[in-house]
């Protein structure tokens, strides 16, 4: 890697973190003080803000200093550590973006009995789910992998601690380990994606039949945000996980870097960008601001 080319991924990967953590702390602080916020859909947007920090912070990081100091070199605790967050996290958001989808369909198959079924006993119930869901993901496959017997060599081909790169340093068999960490992930992508494309395929249907072009066009633009971030999440962990080995680490440490900096600033500027309530939450909220300071 040259010296400018390293020296400009460096500033990107900074600046991703700070703006992602930086906006999606702003995004959890305005669904929590205001009250137009206070709906189940900026429920879940504001768990999955907690998830998105958590998730970049235990990567970025680490990736910012292997790149700064050529220092590939991890302890076996802190790599432990870092795999059971990613994989932790990430599951949840996958269970998390499938309530969101079911939200969407409540919110518009049936939108008189919305507020009855989507309750906040419910809402915290689905979220504390996600959480529990995506440590029952992580559990099989990290108490078989801190079992392994490493060799000698503690680098690993990789910007941080990836399971991939980690399992190609292992001296003892890692088959039945792959096996267990990819039926996990297929599983998960299979259970998520199903359950989404069920949802979607009920929206789709009720807002065909809506009457006017203008309530079509409102519906669609509800759940489009969603249905992006969903196709990003989908996509990225599809080419990680589930394609041939033959591809090699290479490609995987590319897709890596946008998983983990890049796509979590897309998402937030999806959700917040194109979203009117939260953009006039955000403006009201620095006017407020500004007021107060001037007196």
């Amino acid at each position: 890697m040259t010296h400018n080319y390293k020296f400009f991924l460096t500033v990107f990967l900074f600046l991703t973190y700070i703006f992602t953590v930086a906006g999606n702390l702003i995004m959890i602080l305005l669904a929590l003080v205001d009250v137009h916020l206070k709906t189940p859909i900026y429920f879940f947007l504001c768990n999955f803000s907690i998830l998105e920090i958590i998730f970049t912070t235990v990567c970025v990081p680490r990736f910012l200093y292997s790149m700064t100091t050529g220092d590939k070199s991890v302890t076996y605790n802190a790599c432990v550590v870092q795999l059971f967050f990613v994989i932790f996290v990430g599951a949840a958001e996958f269970f998390l973006l499938t309530v969101m989808s079911y939200d969407h369909y409540v919110a518009i198959y049936k939108p008189l009995q919305y507020t009855t079924i989507m309750n906040d006993r419910v809402c915290t119930i689905f979220v504390l789910g996600c959480w529990l869901t995506g440590l029952l993901v992580i559990l099989p496959p990290l108490s078989l992998g801190v079992q392994l017997d490493f060799c000698n060599s503690n680098l690993i081909d990789h910007f941080g601690c990836d399971a991939s790169p980690l399992l190609k340093i292992v001296c003892s068999d890692t088959q039945f380990v792959e096996q267990i960490v990819l039926t996990m992930a297929v599983l998960t992508l299979i259970f998520t994606l199903v359950c989404v494309i069920v949802s979607y395929a009920y929206i789709i249907k009720t807002i065909l039949r809506l009457p006017s072009a203008q309530q079509r066009k409102k519906a669609f633009s509800t759940c489009s945000s969603h249905m992006i971030v969903v196709s990003l999440s989908y996509g990225s962990f599809i080419f990680i996980y589930i394609k041939p080995a033959k591809e090699g680490v290479a490609l995987n440490k590319v897709v890596s870097l946008l998983n983990t900096s890049f796509i979590p600033l897309m998402n937030l500027f999806i959700y917040t960008l194109r979203n009117k309530q939260v953009k006039q939450v955000f403006k009201d909220s620095i006017k407020k601001i500004a007021f107060l300071s001037e007196h």
